[in-house]
């Protein structure tokens, strides 16, 4: 059986404070880069390294979010082989753990979405989402990652050889490499490690954490409002495209996380080009007419809610009922101004429309021309076509209505005796 989403039964962690905490995680993710930071305060930036530092955050940034993400994690598209192998070697440089570590992890967020097994859940907090949830040991996150199904990921030998050599890869792709690189070429030794090495690694460490806090805390839910997940274009500039969170966790085996052509994805863009060119394949589009349901679902549920706080008057079947000749004597009562009660039946309707009159687009006299008679004929188009503002506005002065839903009366024509 899988285990309980809601841990409010479950004991406090007895372990001292020092015991819970991940003292390697801290060590590499908080104060290794705030020493690099202190460093950068005295070291000057090459030119060459600052260009070499950006092509290669953004290619080990983009082998997170194509390759760990959308293709280990989500399984939205087929890789080749070659592909497959160039995002396990930068996906370790990226150094964010192996592929295997990562794409479980995030299959289990996906399944607890927002709950105590939520590995990194937004209802923890701001900081936890972000960072808190790699800094802590929780022996809660481990029954749900391991409840993730990765049958898959145990079959794929590249993920598997990835995650086997996983700390030699990362420490040569990921730190003596761009040393190496910068040393050699331009004898930016100094630079390699602070800008290149460990700063780049920090950075996108960090913009992979928004995918996790900024993504579920700022946007809007224009597909589902069951979690947190939300998009937002500034989140999705972040992440490379993961900013588009609300649509990811709708539709999550979708290639795409900005579905649209205008909305910023490079890593949607990355895959589009690689099927181009043979690298990968079968990828993921979820129907257009589900989407747009799901959309539409959404816009439906928002509207229901804004409708909710607006006055629309009482629903007819509330009201008390008046007979035409009840209807008539009230219309003879007058205010303290001599003036009649101002009340008008349209469509077995009674309307008090006597605080109305005076700011009447026709006039005051037309309107109070009509007390004590069915006006339903010169306002449906007989004197003027009132327009549905009107009729909306009408209805917040509903009172009564009559007997019989209208009125009953016969008139006698003097000349031909028939009834009319």
């Amino acid at each position: 059986m899988p285990p309980n989403p809601s841990s409010s039964d479950q004991p406090l962690d007895p372990r001292p404070w020092y015991k819970r905490i991940a003292w390697f995680n801290l060590l590499f993710s908080i104060i290794i880069p705030f020493i690099a930071l202190l460093e950068a305060l005295r070291t000057p930036l090459h030119p060459k390294t600052a260009v070499f530092a950006i092509v290669y955050f953004w290619a080990t940034g983009l082998t997170i979010t194509a390759g760990y993400h959308r293709l280990w994690s989500h399984r939205s598209y087929k890789a080749s082989t070659f592909l497959s192998i160039i995002f396990a070697l930068l996906g370790a440089a990226a150094v964010q753990g192996s592929a295997f570590w990562w794409a479980k992890r995030h299959r289990a967020h996906h399944r607890y979405t927002d709950t105590d097994l939520d590995p990194y859940s937004a209802n923890r907090g701001l900081f936890f989402s972000h960072i808190g949830w790699i800094l802590v040991r929780r022996d809660a996150s481990g029954p749900a990652v391991g409840q993730a199904d990765a049958g898959d990921l145990k079959k794929d030998k590249i993920v598997q050889w990835q995650h086997r050599y996983f700390v030699p890869l990362s420490l040569g792709l990921g730190l003596v490499l761009p040393v190496v690189i910068c040393g050699v070429f331009w004898g930016d030794w100094r630079g390699g490690v602070v800008y290149a090495a460990i700063l780049r690694m920090a950075v996108l460490q960090q913009c992979t954490f928004c995918v996790n806090s900024l993504a579920h805390y700022m946007g809007s839910q224009p597909f589902s409002d069951r979690h947190s997940p939300r998009d937002h274009i500034v989140t999705a500039i972040i992440t490379f495209g993961e900013g588009w969170h609300n649509f990811h966790h709708t539709f999550p085996a979708d290639y795409r996380n900005g579905y649209k052509y205008w909305q910023y994805d490079p890593t949607k863009w990355l895959l589009w080009c690689c099927e181009r060119i043979g690298l990968a394949n079968r990828l993921q589009r979820f129907q257009g007419n589900e989407i747009k349901k799901a959309n539409l679902l959404m816009r439906e549920r928002k509207l229901v809610a804004e409708r909710a706080t607006l006055q629309w008057g009482p629903s007819i079947s509330s009201l008390p009922v008046m007979t035409w000749n009840e209807f008539q004597m009230e219309t003879k009562t007058k205010n303290a101004n001599g003036k009649r009660k101002g009340l008008i039946a349209i469509a077995g309707v009674v309307h008090d429309i006597t605080e109305f009159a005076a700011s009447h687009p026709g006039g005051e006299s037309i309107i109070r021309g009509g007390i004590g008679r069915d006006c339903t004929a010169d306002f449906m188009g007989g004197v003027y076509a009132h327009s549905e503002t009107a009729s909306n506005y009408l209805a917040v002065m509903r009172v009564a209505r009559l007997k019989g839903g209208g009125r009953v009366e016969v008139e006698i024509n003097l000349e031909d005796k028939t009834s009319i």
